[in-house]
């Protein structure tokens, strides 16, 4: 059972849509779900720095300010022996589909905001999405 960081991030673009990644079948959490971007924080890396790591690597895309949205313990799950801490940042960006680099994933995708809880969402995504609804 391991215990480790994940940093995820909530990009809004201007219209108000969602950055959502459609998990593919090979990952151990939340395989063929939509999650945020992001990923384990690594040793030495504060959970901002691997918020904007994960964003890079996975959507091309850099972030600018960043704000902790939630920060928790990930819900519990079956089938999923590990402890694992969740920092979900949100920011802004004016980036449009066609800037999204898919590196991770089946699609990267803008959701429209009255759409993105139509989908089935990984697990913490589906925490934090309310709380930015709700917010934002």
């Amino acid at each position: 059972m391991g215990t480790y960081d994940i940093a995820l991030v909530l990009l809004v673009d201007p219209s108000g849509a969602v950055l959502l990644q459609h998990r593919d079948e090979s990952m151990t959490a939340s395989p063929n779900q939509w999650s945020l971007p992001g990923g384990r924080v690594e040793p030495g890396e504060s959970p901002e720095e691997a918020a904007r790591r994960e964003l890079l690597e996975e959507t091309g895309l850099t972030a600018g300010e960043l704000h902790l949205l939630w920060s928790g313990p990930r819900p519990y799950e079956a089938d999923f022996p590990h402890t694992v801490t969740v920092h979900v940042f949100r920011g802004t960006t004016k980036a449009r589909q066609e800037d999204v680099v898919l590196g991770e994933g089946r699609a990267m995708v803008f959701i429209p905001r009255q759409q993105v809880l139509d989908r089935e969402l990984a697990i913490t995504s589906a925490l934090a999405l309310p709380l930015h609804l709700k917010e934002a």
